[in-house]
């Protein structure tokens, strides 16, 4: 799995995000190109802003037993795969806003390190290594800039 705080990843991540333009098209998938950087800026607002409930108890331990392995291991998610609510994104977005957002996120992510994030707690999986946070940011970039072919 490649490395999301390597300023090499980075830079290849935005690289490949600037390909993209509002008329880009998924391989696969119902979300347009400004829905899709929208739906990746979530699991950046969910660390870098309170901009979204954190889950109950309960909810929490059912995500860390049930979730979190998927969303944190090295295996790539599948295609069309299910989506939590709080990633739905069915209102038009704005390409080059989310754009922006989505690179700024990851730039911050790069310059703050491994060791910022060494024992984080998540919004909804409780405490992550570094490792599993690369691996949670790193594959779903992956997953949606390879959903559309860049």
């Amino acid at each position: 799995m490649k490395n999301v705080f390597e300023p090499a990843v980075s830079t290849d991540l935005i690289s490949r995000i600037n390909k993209l333009s509002p008329q880009t098209q998924p391989l696969w998938g119902k979300m347009s190109v400004a829905q899709m950087l929208a739906h990746c800026n979530v699991t950046y607002e969910m660390v870098y802003e309170e901009k979204h409930p954190k889950p109950n108890a309960l909810v929490k331990f059912m995500l860390k037993l049930f979730v979190k392995n998927t969303v944190v291991n090295e295996k790539p998610f599948k295609q069309n795969g299910q989506t939590a609510p709080a990633f739905l994104i069915k209102d038009e977005k704005n390409f080059e806003a989310e754009k922006d957002r989505l690179v700024n996120y990851i730039q911050k992510t790069q310059q703050l390190g491994k060791t910022h994030f060494e024992g984080k707690e998540s919004h909804s999986f409780g405490v992550l290594n570094s490792q599993e946070w690369n691996n949670m940011f790193y594959k779903h970039l992956e997953h949606h800039l390879t959903q559309f072919g860049v």
